[in-house]
């Protein structure tokens, strides 16, 4: 029996409805879906909790107002260190937040990876973080000798994971060759439907996962649907597919100085499809030879 997962971004966002917890993979500026953020703003979906290492993800979901609750450990833009849109937010009061840092957000999301209510840390002690307004953190006792009191991180628990990967076939098997895989695989086990956009779509034998099995994300079984998407991540890097795309994020930050501003980089960017955004920010060779940041 052969199971064919593909699906369009429109496919995807049909299956999400207002009000779910979303988590969004990748970090900061690196292998963000933003190809199925866009598909968002396009949508009528609205009231949702996000939940990400945030970069550029966040910012447009906030701007367009998609957002009822942000869980985060940062949202940056790295070479703009505050995410403009969402510092915009965040200033307003205009979304409800759950600040971590990127220790005990590690720690919630692979709770909710290993379907446990929590896990134990000594992260957060003596910190601000355990005293925020809205949000309630508990301790345990360690039942052994020790018994020293740990704080007890809960499970962040989504309801839908939204990732980005170099490669896949039909069936879900997904490669990431970037050098920075991060907590994706955290991200689709703490989820019951994950989708990933992906550069391509190849076949099995193509993924030659016999040598590439390291590149393995998570098992395909975890795999809810596929889209294929060329520059699915930009202006975040893909790498070694194509790197950050430093002079678009100076136009994207200079879209949070005004809403008019806001509404022309939404029309010339958002609000179009693959072919006219991949036209609008330069064509595809323009992308295959940005040249690699410095961080």
């Amino acid at each position: 029996m052969t199971f064919d997962k593909r699906m369009s971004a429109a496919d995807v966002v049909g299956q999400l409805s207002d009000g779910m917890t979303i988590g969004i993979g990748g970090w900061a500026t690196r292998r963000k879906p933003m190809a199925l953020v866009r598909e968002i703003l396009r949508s009528d979906v609205k009231d949702l909790t996000v939940v990400s290492y945030g970069g550029p993800d966040v910012g447009l979901l906030c701007a367009a107002g998609k957002v009822k609750k942000l869980v985060f450990a940062f949202v940056s833009l790295d070479h703009y260190p505050l995410e403009p849109h969402f510092r915009a937010a965040r200033q307003s009061g205009s979304i409800a937040v759950l600040e971590l840092d990127e220790g005990l957000f590690h720690w919630g999301l692979r709770a909710a990876a290993m379907h446990l209510p929590f896990l134990p840390t000594r992260v957060g002690i003596g910190t601000d973080i355990l005293n925020q307004s809205g949000f309630a953190f508990k301790t345990v006792k360690s039942p052994y000798a020790d018994g020293e009191e740990l704080v007890a991180m809960p499970a962040l628990n989504l309801d839908v994971a939204l990732i980005h990967a170099q490669r896949s076939d039909e069936k879900g098997n997904l490669l990431v060759t970037s050098p920075d895989p991060f907590f994706d695989e955290l991200f689709a086990r703490a989820a019951p439907q994950v989708y990933a956009s992906v550069e391509q779509v190849v076949t099995t034998a193509e993924l030659d996962m016999a040598t590439n099995a390291r590149f393995a994300l998570v098992e395909r079984a975890r795999i809810t649907g596929i889209v294929e998407a060329p520059f699915g991540a930009h202006p975040t890097s893909a790498n070694p597919d194509y790197h950050l795309d430093l002079r678009h994020l100076k136009t994207y930050v200079e879209s949070a100085a005004s809403p008019e501003a806001w509404a022309a980089y939404r029309q010339a960017f958002v609000d179009v499809d693959d072919a006219q955004y991949l036209t609008a920010v330069g064509g595809a060779d323009a992308l295959r030879a940005l040249p690699r940041p410095v961080y």
